[in-house]
């Protein structure tokens, strides 16, 4: 299972409508997560790694991600996050 992290122009987030979702937050934790959809988010503040079987990956301020449906991984949060999402 593949995360994807991109950093898109305002333009292209505008038109996938990422400005109208919702927004979730986090302080700096540490948490086991399983996505049983889809989700893309993207990251308007913080610093995260996530560990999953297989490697990990770590992203930020500005990025994209998208997160596969069944993936089950640990979110390293290191600085507070703040981030649109959208699940599918």
């Amino acid at each position: 299972m593949m995360i994807k992290v991109c950093r898109p122009d305002r333009e292209e987030l505008e038109q996938m409508g990422v400005f109208s979702w919702p927004i979730w937050t986090c302080e700096s934790s540490t948490f086991d997560w399983t996505y049983d959809m889809k989700e893309t988010c993207y990251i308007l503040e913080g610093d995260v790694t996530v560990e999953y079987e297989g490697g990990k990956i770590s992203f930020g301020a500005g990025d994209l991600v998208v997160f596969p449906k069944g993936l089950s991984c640990v979110w390293k949060v290191s600085r507070a996050v703040r981030k649109h999402y959208n699940f599918e």
